[in-house]
């Protein structure tokens, strides 16, 4: 064998019982699992290696439901990041927005729209157009795994442009001719963001034309649906609805239930959701473990400000009257960019800039909306931020669900990023399993794994088992913990020495070795 694990605290990932074993690994997959005690003449495995994991735990690697990597794969080869975490494999193609499928003019607004989430990427060569071509170039050779979501938003732009309408049926045809060969070319499933432009402007018709088309291929929809804040149930229940219609998977994007108006309110989402799970449908969902939420600041403006995209917006905020009406949206009315929810700027934290002048507004909280209307046209709108926004016991609620997963929804852009980035599933297991109890370490470490990759349709991972994929995490439950904070987001957890993806060491000693072990993981029918 090219390696066991001897002696580990094996947590299978199956939400079972955990067991004492050796566990070896032979060209990038688990060959032989041996229980302590096992059977008379049942030799313990031998290696090349042997690792001893006498009072440490044994995982599948964790699987990222919600990341925003889609770039920094290729920027950053080393990725502490995540493989720092134990996380073996990321969802890319979030919330609507990503870089494929794509033609030259796309390419350039989307760009532009996310370069809040991923830098603007001048040190990128962007030599793919379709989503074949991008997972080509993640096959190249990157830090971790990853998966893929076809955008929607960016599919509209590319069909439709930036104009709040329903599509023509020509248009519509032609969305639907994206998704289908985004999926024929091995992605997941279809994401959106519908309180991000223009992948809002789509109404429900049109959406559910492009789920029967995903759940054609067997994919699921991952909605950042159209609310977290005033009228989050019934946005939820929109998707729900929505996705039944058209017979289609559903995963809901970073689930939470946020800003005031929905404090102990996460009951109220479980029992819609488990109404509709024992009526037969098939829906999951993901969160991280932090109450505030990151994106950006253009973000927050209302929808009919960001018709006509990027240089629409800059235009309409240098005009005094219209940005008087963009404040009356925001700070009054609540925007639907905002959730409904009329702004509280004692929420909004700089997290990030693109304008290198303006790096000391980094950390500081916007004072009113003349500050946040300098920021969005010095930073030509690449400004990110922390709200402030959430509360503990909905978290805790949620994330005891039955179809709960782990996601980071991970912003590595800027300089004082969300530590959920760096910190996601150490603070799982760290505060919410050993610290508070909220979960069995079993039954986390399920959440973490075995379910995330059945929603991805992954039949040889998430689950520690003869001729499985070697995507493992091996991690002492005494002393793992997020290092991050929001002082220092940056800081690389504790606690988990050693990371294989696809039986490689990504992570050894609790360090980051050379290997680009990751490669892109493709749906198939």
């Amino acid at each position: 064998m090219d390696l066991v694990f001897r002696d580990a605290e094996v947590v299978d990932g199956t939400g079972g019982p955990s067991y004492r074993a050796d566990v070896a690994i032979d060209g990038g997959r688990i060959t032989a699992i041996v229980k302590e005690g096992a059977a008379a003449g049942c030799q313990r495995p031998t290696a090349r290696r042997v690792v001893d994991a006498e009072g440490l735990a044994l995982s599948p690697g964790f699987i990222d439901m919600h990341a925003h990597s889609d770039l920094a794969l290729l920027r950053d080869p080393d990725h502490s990041a995540k493989a720092a975490q134990g996380v073996t494999l990321e969802v890319l193609g979030q919330d609507g927005l990503s870089y494929a499928p794509v033609d030259d003019r796309t390419l350039a607004e989307v760009r532009r729209t996310i370069t809040g989430w991923n830098g603007y990427g001048d040190d990128i060569d962007f030599d793919w157009r379709t989503v074949g071509e991008y997972l080509d170039r993640l096959d190249r050779g990157i830090a971790v795994n990853a998966a893929y979501l076809i955008p929607q938003g960016t599919v509209r732009m590319y069909a439709v442009g930036w104009d709040d309408r329903p599509a023509t049926e020509s248009e519509l045809n032609r969305m639907r001719q994206l998704v289908a060969e985004g999926m024929e070319q091995g992605a997941v499933g279809m994401s959106s963001g519908l309180t991000y432009t223009p992948g809002m402007y789509a109404k429900d018709a049109e959406l559910t034309e492009l789920c029967k088309v995903v759940a054609g291929y067997g994919g699921y929809y991952c909605p950042h649906h159209r609310s977290y804040g005033a009228g989050a149930l019934e946005a939820y229940e929109e998707m729900v609805r929505l996705t039944r219609e058209a017979g289609c998977a559903l995963h809901l994007a970073h689930a939470t239930m946020n800003f005031g108006v929905n404090e102990g309110r996460a009951p109220e989402l479980l029992a819609l959701l488990d109404e509709a799970l024992d009526a037969g449908a098939d829906i999951s969902l993901d969160t991280y473990p932090y109450t505030p939420g990151c994106t950006t600041l253009v973000a927050l403006l209302p929808s009919w400000a960001s018709e006509g995209g990027p240089e629409a917006v800059l235009a309409r905020l240098r005009d005094d009257e219209t940005a008087e009406r963009i404040r009356h949206h925001v700070e009054v009315l609540g925007s639907d960019g905002c959730h409904g929810v009329p702004m509280d700027w004692d929420t909004i934290e700089i997290s990030g800039v693109s304008e290198g002048t303006l790096a000391d507004w980094v950390g500081r909280r916007v004072d009113g909306w003349a500050t946040a209307r300098r920021l969005l046209l010095e930073d030509r709108l690449g400004t990110t931020i922390l709200q402030h926004v959430g509360h503990e016991e909905n978290v805790r609620t949620i994330m005891r669900h039955r179809v709960h997963t782990g996601g980071s929804d991970g912003i590595l852009q800027g300089l004082k990023p969300h530590p959920r980035a760096y910190g996601t599933f150490p603070r799982y297991l760290g505060r919410y399993v050993r610290d508070l109890g909220v979960l069995t370490l079993e039954d986390c470490v399920a959440h973490l794994t075995s379910r995330p990759a059945a929603r991805l349709g992954l039949t040889d991972r998430g689950v520690i088992r003869e001729g499985n994929v070697a995507d493992l995490v091996l991690f002492d439950p005494a002393t793992v913990a997020a290092g991050s904070t929001y002082e220092s987001p940056r800081t690389l957890p504790t606690g988990i020495p050693h990371v294989l993806i696809n039986g490689e060491f990504v992570m050894e000693d609790g360090k980051r070795t050379s290997a680009l072990a990751g490669r892109s993981v493709r749906r198939t029918r």
